[in-house]
């Protein structure tokens, strides 16, 4: 039977809105037990109304056997970082209990676990003896540690005056190397470069197949799927969804995309702002508004259009991109493709693009919109668009469960052909 390594059972972190809890000396909570009895008579340390209270976790329970790596997944806010104080022993629960099997190596975010004043070199045998390894074991892991992080020739400097790529890829380095039974990593790939980046993903994956165990708190859904087995989906501080790791990842972005809010109304916009898209929606041929569009039947992309400064003749190109959730493009669709130019617009005006099939499988689809007037970008706002895709009955079977490798569908001919014989002639 497979070792339990992280129980976590009813967990719940509660924090006063606008204080900050710090840490207490010795001292203190001998004062403060002493005059405990005192406030309660004089009517002072009244529990604190809920109101002004906000549970960042709010009764979680899960368990990661040895050897597997877990994804924890959730918008911000959700309870991510402060599941991983907790395990790391940074912060205390509310309420509930941990129980860890194993010593436990933290990599969370910028500033957590270096002492600013010591060496990179200092910090190394520092952080080894927090994790209990004697002199002899850290020596023999400091020069891998020093060549994957790239810094060699600053190790002898104090580490505040590293840029936060600089500690980021030490304080990587040194957390996956010194070989703790347990190794919490909280979204911390953001830093550094690309290659860099792949560097710690391909670290993450050995780690795991020499069985030690990992949590790994990620908003990179490809590395989530690639590395984990399983995953949590945290939402408002408790647990949404536990499942195999592709279909907690499928929940998350079904749900991040879920918004009542126009994602073109305060986005970020590249272009001469000539014309300006405000707003988008899909309809059914018969114009009735659609939230979610079935696979292989017809669809009305509809674009409603501002005219700030275009003028008179000039020509206006339409476009929209598809990709999938993961931001994999599949198709970029301008309107001059198919030789449209718009031209001579209204202060406000919508443009349609009929498709006559929408050849995707079942799955959540992001949409990017760009125009041009002239020849020039003219609108092209920084924000990705979701289109929900369910499934039909595509290929008229009466069978609508379309299981598929890949986002596209395709609709051929099949038929028996004798061997060798040209069937074209």
């Amino acid at each position: 039977m497979i070792e339990t390594v992280i129980k976590v059972d009813g967990l719940s972190k509660r924090y006063r809105i606008g204080a900050r809890e710090g840490y207490r000396t010795f001292r203190e909570t001998l004062v403060d037990a002493a005059q405990a009895p005192f406030r309660r008579l004089a009517g002072i340390g009244k529990p604190v109304p809920e109101a002004e209270t906000i549970w960042a976790l709010n009764d979680v329970s899960f368990e990661v056997k040895r050897g597997e790596v877990l994804g924890v997944m959730g918008r911000n806010g959700a309870g991510k970082s402060t599941l991983l104080k907790i395990l790391s022993r940074i912060t205390e629960p509310t309420k509930g209990r941990v129980e860890l099997r194993g010593r436990v190596g933290s990599l969370l975010e910028v500033g957590t676990g270096f002492h600013p004043e010591l060496t990179g070199h200092e910090n190394i045998y520092l952080y080894g003896a927090v994790l209990g390894m004697d002199r002899y074991e850290v020596t023999r892991k400091f020069k891998d540690i020093v060549e994957f992080s790239e810094i060699g020739k600053f190790i002898d400097t104090p580490v505040k005056r590293y840029s936060s790529g600089m500690y980021m890829r030490l304080a990587f380095s040194v957390a996956a190397h010194l070989e703790p039974e347990i190794l919490l990593v909280d979204e911390v790939l953001a830093v550094g470069d690309a290659a860099f980046q792949k560097k710690c993903l391909g670290k993450v994956g050995s780690v795991a197949k020499e069985g030690r165990t990992v949590l790994f708190v990620s908003h990179n859904m490809g590395a989530l799927e690639t590395l984990c087995h399983k995953g949590i989906l945290l939402e408002a501080g408790g647990k949404a969804f536990e499942g195999e790791i592709h279909e907690t990842v499928s929940r998350y972005l079904a749900t991040s995309h879920e918004t009542s809010e126009n994602p073109l109304a305060s986005c970020k916009r590249v272009g001469n702002g000539k014309v300006q898209v405000f707003n988008f929606h899909l309809e059914s041929p018969n114009g009735e508004v659609l939230r979610t569009v079935k696979s292989g039947e017809p669809v009305v992309f509809c674009f409603d259009f501002e005219n700030r400064s275009c003028g008179p003749g000039e020509k206006v190109s339409v476009s929209f991109g598809i990709c999938t959730d993961k931001e994999y493009g599949l198709l970029h669709y301008y309107s001059h493709f198919s030789g449209v130019y718009f031209t001579d617009l209204p202060p406000k005006s919508s443009v349609r693009c009929a498709l006559p099939s929408l050849d995707l499988s079942p799955g959540n689809y992001l949409l990017m919109i760009l125009t041009k007037v002239s020849g020039e970008t003219a609108d092209w706002p920084q924000v990705f668009l979701p289109i929900n895709v369910i499934g039909s009955d595509f290929y008229g079977t009466g069978d609508a469960n379309l299981s598929t490798w890949g986002p596209l569908l395709v609709k051929g001919k099949w038929y028996l052909a004798e061997a060798g014989v040209n069937q074209s002639q």
